[in-house]
């Protein structure tokens, strides 16, 4: 599967994501209860921060997933690890759909990371999702990913993991 990337327009954008992050498959997104003026209001505001920033994944130009990449040393992470030179912190959300396709979410985090890595910049990728999403965690180590250790954010405990872009290509075999 090709996929493409382009900047989320917060405005543009925010009735799509609101039906992704609001629906039951989304739990761990936190925001099942969101209105769609707060899910604008969110995007607003990582749209305006200078460390992080919001994509859409595209197929065949249409809005296929969400990815998010930040700078751990200033969001998400602050304090909870020691950050290196050339770690970034990824978030990605597949959308509920009515035909699923088998490989779609193992392609769409291959495609994430093969665009972080793509940044020559980026040496290591940082993920923090809830101990409890076992799926997230299989996917996460079929690309690479080792588990470090629990932490406990404002918001969950989380599973903090890295990734090498040496673990990623052996992991997957993937081009960058």
């Amino acid at each position: 599967m090709t996929f493409t990337f382009r900047p989320l327009d917060p405005l543009q954008d925010a009735e799509l994501l609101h039906s992704w992050v609001t629906h039951p498959k989304a739990a761990f997104w936190m925001m099942q209860d969101a209105r769609l003026q707060d899910v604008e209001r969110e995007y607003m505001r990582i749209a305006a921060h200078e460390h992080h920033h919001a994509y859409l994944g595209l197929r065949g130009g249409e809005p296929a997933f969400l990815m998010e990449r930040y700078d751990p040393r200033y969001v998400e992470l602050v304090g909870l690890y020691e950050p290196r030179p050339g770690d970034v912190g990824m978030h990605f959300l597949t959308p509920e759909t009515d035909t699923p396709v088998h490989g779609f979410t193992r392609s769409v985090i291959t495609a994430v990371m093969a665009h972080l890595f793509a940044d020559p910049a980026v040496s290591r990728v940082v993920v923090e999702p809830d101990v409890s999403n076992k799926v997230v965690h299989a996917l996460n180590e079929a690309v690479g990913f080792v588990p470090e250790r629990e932490i406990q954010k404002p918001e969950k405990r989380a599973l903090l993991s890295f990734c090498t872009r040496e673990q990623f290509l052996a992991a997957t075999g993937a081009a960058i």
